[in-house]
């Protein structure tokens, strides 16, 4: 029993983290990146110009799921400190975009209507970073 503890806590500690799955802690990884982003910008998100904000941070695009009418512009913005993201439509079969470094964004405007999954091309599968853009006509 003694040898299979640490085998056990090594294994553990080994895993990868998955996305938070909580929706009150997604409220808040979600209220701190917010808070970053004023940091960062000087304004809230909401005050962007022409463009719908998700933000990236600890493993999370907030929100998860945003909803948008066709021709809407949104722009990705990182704010971890130390983290890079991307963000990939693997299954419309789009190249994954390049590495986002802190305070760096990237722009994609949806023209057809429909429901566009996306993941982060580094934690996907490690820390289960997946978003949904929904597109209205």
């Amino acid at each position: 029993m003694k040898a299979i503890l640490p085998i056990a806590l090594a294994a553990l500690w080994a895993a990868p983290a998955l996305a938070e799955t909580d929706p009150v802690k997604i409220a808040a990884i979600c209220t701190e990146a917010e808070e970053r982003y004023a940091e960062i910008y000087g304004h809230p998100s909401a005050d962007a110009e022409g463009v719908e904000v998700v933000l990236m941070y600890k493993y999370t695009f907030c929100p998860v799921e945003v909803e948008v009418p066709a021709g809407t512009t949104i722009r990705w913005v990182n704010v971890d400190k130390r983290t890079s993201h991307s963000t990939w439509f693997r299954d419309a079969g789009e190249p994954e975009s390049e590495r986002l470094f802190p305070e760096e964004t990237a722009e994609q405007t949806f023209d057809i209507p429909g429901e566009w999954g996306y993941l982060c091309g580094p934690h996907w599968e490690s820390r289960d970073m997946i978003g949904k853009v929904i597109v209205k006509p």
